[in-house]
């Protein structure tokens, strides 16, 4: 598989507060709230610590990271 190219741009809030919806709603996360300075509140379990993320390119890296493991960890259906 090849890699993939960079982004051509940096993720906007909007993006970010998709990826945070499919996360929580997926149940990858317990909750990723926006705060009012731009900073994301993740927190992975409901009595787990809160972590925060600088901003919205954190978010999508968060993302990213966890469906990679999801996928490394999925057996090969092939």
């Amino acid at each position: 598989m090849n890699p993939r190219p960079p982004r051509s741009s940096e993720p906007s809030v909007a993006e970010a507060s998709a990826w945070a919806d499919v996360l929580v709603r997926r149940r990858l996360v317990h909750a990723a709230v926006l705060a009012p300075t731009g900073q994301w509140l993740v927190q992975d379990r409901p009595d787990g610590p809160v972590r925060v993320l600088m901003g919205p390119a954190d978010v999508v890296a968060l993302a990213a990271t966890i469906q990679h493991h999801t996928r490394t960890m999925r057996p090969e259906t092939r």
